[in-house]
């Protein structure tokens, strides 16, 4: 009888973290969609609270900064919370079988903040990024570089980075989630807090580059975004045997080289 109640309360957690995950995921991307919808037709991204036409030549004043580090905030979460589901839902089964045998228990959020506390910074980065690109008029009204030259360069960049030894490692870390929680488990609230951040700081390095490809085909891209996320995801649980990160970076490569070739942005 014991043993029924403590299965029973383990899916009971999982299904709470579960659900909470799926509804924080499912706002975000549909608030997302809202936004690039209405950037479509009227060129105007209300969280970004700017307005993206023929007339927005001049650059943005500093104030525009919040915004748009608002806009990227809420995009990583859409994009990287699918990526990191598995990980928080075994987080959430080793904490619960830790407060059965006694152990201290700490909530799966604490988990979850330190993570996307280094998708917040990274986040930071791409808003200047943009607002910088921007002041030098390397974006086009459709949030697209406006150069073939940068946009070329920037998946050349990702490509290569796809056979780097550093994404080897930040690679191989976030495809072991049991290992990780093994090798790296604290106690207490900072402790989740902590790991969370480690593991974003693995998982941030590992894709950066591929998210700074929103600058080559649209920061306000919706399809690129979806694409971007489920590779994302995919990355981290396809079979080794796939070599997905090789796939992608010869063709990062190739159509990066084809880019810079063909002189014309991609929009």
């Amino acid at each position: 009888m014991l043993e029924r109640t403590i299965q029973a309360v383990a899916q009971r957690d999982r299904l709470v973290v579960g659900c909470a995950l799926a509804g924080i995921a499912a706002v975000a991307w549909l608030y997302l969609a809202h936004e690039v919808e209405r950037f479509a037709a009227t060129g105007v991204c209300q969280c970004a609270a700017v307005v993206i036409g023929g007339a927005d030549l001049a650059p943005w004043s500093p104030q525009t900064l919040a915004p748009l580090f608002l806009m990227w905030t809420e995009m990583m979460v859409a994009m990287m919370l699918p990526a990191v589901t598995p990980l928080v839902l075994l987080f959430s089964h080793v904490a619960r079988s830790r407060r059965e045998r006694n152990h201290p228990y700490v909530s799966t959020a604490f988990f979850v903040a330190g993570y996307f506390v280094v998708w917040t910074l990274f986040s930071l980065i791409a808003a200047l990024a943009q607002w910088i690109l921007h002041g030098f008029a390397l974006l086009s009204p459709q949030m697209t570089t406006a150069s073939s030259t940068v946009g070329g360069v920037i998946f050349l960049g990702a490509g290569v980075f796809q056979f780097s030894p550093l994404k080897k490692v930040c690679l191989a870390h976030c495809r072991s989630p049991l290992n990780f929680l093994m090798t790296e488990w604290r106690e207490g609230r900072v402790g989740a807090f902590l790991m969370g951040w480690k593991h974003g700081l693995f998982c941030t390095v590992c894709c950066w580059l591929l998210m700074l490809l929103l600058f080559a085909v649209g920061v306000m891209n919706l399809f690129w975004i979806t694409v971007l996320a489920v590779f994302a995801l995919s990355e981290r649980i396809a079979p080794k045997s796939w070599h997905l990160s090789q796939v992608s970076g010869l063709a990062l490569i190739g159509f990066g080289i084809w880019l810079v070739s063909w002189g014309r942005p991609i929009n």
